[in-house]
């Protein structure tokens, strides 16, 4: 271990015995049933403050927000760590967004930017849920731009959208429902490794990599992808204004490009951010509206402080990939994604 992660681990340390000290300081002077927010609370609170960036002035009573979905969609837990959140793509940052536009009476419009191939089954759901909810108590326009990929997942949470703009060379479609997990049987009998599971049920280790799957336990599975599968093509059938019959001749998981897209009624337009944003302002009367998207990261300490740390322990630390490696081993799920 060099110095800079000896001296990472000191200010952790620190902040610690101080956060303690308070804690307890804090507790000793409390005599009523008024709670005061502790010193690490605040700092919390502070953190959890969503702020709001202007990138262009205009009308702030009629307002258009722009919100990023810019990875895998996956619920990976709060960014709020003191050692940093991670990297891309928050669920939880997203939600509260949408929640906030909800609320907020001068947003008139949405411009959702979507780079991702998708992601997990609940996620993509939520995002959809809480749009369409917006849309139906405020009858707010969102207008979609696609980035080099909005695939699977990511064309799931687009399609309740007023418009979607694509490049021509955008990868878009894949339409369908994916559960993927390894048989390492074979492996562990060459290695001489025993698999000693004990189970309740006959299914309770369905899908497990120390055994081959049997024909019923394959049966079980397909039937969960295929419900799946059958929302994902009502989601896309009612936002694209399409029969489900006509969905399911294009959703066979492939792959479309942005031409092919526009050609199958995926898409409405070619165009970029911009041009979603140029569309949105013109034909939904809102000329002049202020453009602003949100900062989640806050200005608050623990921000700064987290900020730091990665900046001394580094990006890729032993702990980073550790969590990177979890992840790749956990339970299979049911995911709208393209790749892996």
């Amino acid at each position: 271990m060099n110095a800079k992660r000896w001296i990472a681990i000191g200010i952790v340390a620190a902040l610690l015995v101080v956060s303690g000290i308070t804690k307890i300081t804090s507790t000793l002077l409390a005599s009523d049933d008024e709670y005061k927010m502790s010193w690490a609370e605040s700092l919390t609170a502070m953190d959890s403050e969503m702020t709001e960036m202007v990138l262009e002035d205009g009308d702030q009573d009629k307002r258009i927000a722009v919100l990023h979905i810019d990875g895998a969609i996956q619920d990976t837990g709060s960014s709020d760590s003191l050692l940093g959140g991670s990297e891309g793509y928050n669920h939880t940052d997203f939600m509260d967004q949408l929640e906030q536009i909800r609320e907020d009476d001068t947003v008139a419009g949405v411009i959702l930017n979507v780079n991702s191939p998708g992601g997990g089954v609940v996620e993509s759901a939520q995002i959809r849920d809480k749009i369409l909810q917006i849309k139906k108590e405020k009858t707010l326009p969102v207008y979609v731009s696609f980035g080099s990929m909005a695939a699977s997942g990511g064309y799931y949470v687009s399609a309740p959208a007023d418009k979607i703009f694509a490049s021509p060379e955008t990868l878009t479609g894949s339409i369908g429902v994916i559960m993927q997990g390894y048989d390492f049987s074979e492996l562990m009998k060459k290695v001489g490794i025993s698999d000693n599971t004990i189970k309740s049920g006959e299914f309770k280790d369905i899908m497990s990599s120390s055994r081959p799957m049997t024909a019923e336990e394959k049966a079980i599975m397909q039937s969960m992808i295929d419900d799946s599968y059958g929302q994902f093509v009502k989601v896309v059938a009612q936002g694209r204004h399409m029969t489900e019959a006509e969905v399911r001749k294009i959703a066979d998981g492939r792959i479309y490009d942005g031409r092919q897209a526009k050609a199958n009624g995926l898409i409405d337009a070619f165009g970029y951010e911009e041009n979603a944003l140029d569309a949105l302002k013109k034909e939904q009367d809102l000329k002049g509206a202020e453009v602003f998207e949100y900062d989640s990261s806050g200005g608050g300490f623990a921000s700064i402080f987290s900020t730091s740390i990665s900046q001394i322990v580094g990006q890729k630390s032993e702990a980073h990939q550790a969590l990177q490696l979890m992840n790749m081993m956990e339970a299979p799920r049911l995911m709208y994604l393209y790749g892996k």
